[in-house]
């Protein structure tokens, strides 16, 4: 040992206790800053569903071309995220969440004014899409993973559920405005608590332990190289600095991509119109926009557990647990044309909620394990296109699919089989080849040598 070196001195080892517990602490206060970006963030671009039918009344438009509004903004996030990964790699997510912030502020705000196809396209369509790419699932994802290792999953699984817990107060509250003041007062209000809470909140926001002189929760306690490196199975693969070029080059990243674009096809398929689909099958407004709030609520509960059991038994059993969910949802919606009962609603609630939200608990972690390093932010960037692409295809499938038919059926089943085809594609990816989560590490003496 080199006793001039500070870091392993004798006098800096008490030093380490407090150090752990500042990263602990200051890792837990980003999780809480970004449950509430989530809550706000992502509840405000779901209230399109609830925007939807009023819309559509007010000025007669094909629902295809409506919906495609919202398939555009996947559009543009597909456009921008790749930079949302290099800005964050250069700069931090500081800039990168409050340049969403205010571009989905100028969205909602400017949608007020929206009288035309294009400018719906523009406005909740465009910057609304674009802004909430930077502070919501991609840009959260691609800075907390960095603070968390053995607590990974749980961490970007309590963050994520904010959108449970929002969509509880401002779904309802949105649809309050919308039945008593209109859609456009709904799009002022939410424009004006983005700008309200998320631009002061998101000032604290760090990319990394390190730069506080910190650690990752998990690593902070051991130097040794075993320490490091407990949780590696293909230490070759661990190695290699990973750049954008080279994950473009393994199969693992396009199985990654295929995976994304299979679950998001199916989660924003059902989002964007089940509100409309359940009232066209005999369901009240006001119970359509009650489940779709409930889908949320029940999403808490099953995210965190689900984060919490991928660190214990990995993330391909919980992705696939979510795609499954999402097909019990997409077969109960089919089921519930011909027996609109309660009981159906219901199940359709748990399995897309409980379950199917639960895929947000490991997107972030299952490409940080397989190409973990500092070029991580364009990798990662780069495979959220394929999610995009698949978050854009979706409702517009759906949309004209029954603008052609007069039906949703044939795109619930072609969801059922986009979920099956992204779990069967996560399991070929296997970040259990490369990292093994918390609850598989083997024990520390049998990598002493590692």
């Amino acid at each position: 040992m080199v006793e001039t070196t500070t870091e392993h001195s004798p006098a800096a080892f008490p030093k380490r206790p407090c150090r752990f517990r500042l990263s602990f602490f200051y890792g837990w206060v980003l999780v809480a800053v970004a449950f509430v970006t989530m809550a706000v963030g992502v509840n405000a671009r779901t209230a399109f569903s609830l925007l939807f039918p009023p819309i559509l009344d007010e000025f007669g438009w094909e629902r295809g071309v409506t919906a495609g509004a919202f398939s555009f903004g996947f559009l543009v996030s597909a456009v921008v995220t790749p930079m949302v990964g290099r800005l964050m790699d250069l700069r931090g997510p500081r800039l990168v969440v409050e340049i969403g912030a205010v571009l989905m502020a100028a969205g909602l705000l400017l949608a007020t004014l929206v009288h035309e196809p294009w400018q719906l396209y523009l406005t909740l369509g465009a910057l609304v899409g674009g802004g909430v790419n930077c502070l919501a699932y991609t840009g959260q994802s691609l800075y907390l993973t960095n603070w968390f290792v053995r607590r990974r999953g749980l961490a970007l699984s309590i963050a994520f559920s904010g959108v449970g817990l929002g969509a509880v107060v401002i779904l309802p509250w949105l649809q309050g405005l919308i039945a008593e003041m209109g859609w456009r007062a709904a799009c002022w209000a939410s424009g004006l608590l983005v700008l309200a809470v998320l631009v002061p909140l998101n000032l604290l926001l760090k990319r990394r332990p390190e730069d506080l002189g910190l650690e990752p929760d998990g690593m902070a306690a051991d130097k040794t190289v075993a320490g490091r490196h407990a949780n590696i199975v293909d230490h070759a693969w661990a190695a290699i600095d990973w750049t954008l070029g080279r994950a473009l080059r393994t199969p693992r990243f396009w199985w990654i991509a295929l995976a994304y674009f299979g679950a998001l096809f199916s989660w924003y398929a059902v989002q964007v119109h089940q509100t409309k689909y359940l009232i066209e099958i005999g369901f009240g407004a006001g119970e359509a926009a009650w489940a779709l709030g409930l889908v949320s609520l029940v999403a808490v509960p099953g995210q965190i557990g689900l984060g919490h059991l991928s660190d214990r038994i990995g993330r391909e059993w919980v992705w696939t647990i979510g795609n499954i969910g999402f097909v019990i949802c997409c077969l109960a919606l089919i089921l519930l044309r011909d027996r609109p009962t309660a009981l159906l609603l219901y199940a359709m609630v748990v399995a897309q909620g409980t379950l199917g939200y639960g895929l947000t608990s490991v997107m972030g972690a299952i490409p940080a394990e397989i190409f973990e390093g500092r070029h991580f932010g364009s990798i990662f960037g780069t495979v959220m296109l394929s999610a995009i692409l698949g978050g854009a295809a979706g409702p517009w499938v759906a949309g004209a699919l029954h603008d052609f038919s007069g039906s949703y059926i044939a795109a619930f089943w072609i969801s059922a089989g986009c979920s099956a085809a992204s779990a069967a594609a996560i399991w070929l990816a296997g970040p259990r080849k490369v990292r093994a989560v918390a609850g598989r590490v083997r024990p520390a003496e049998s990598v002493e040598g590692d």
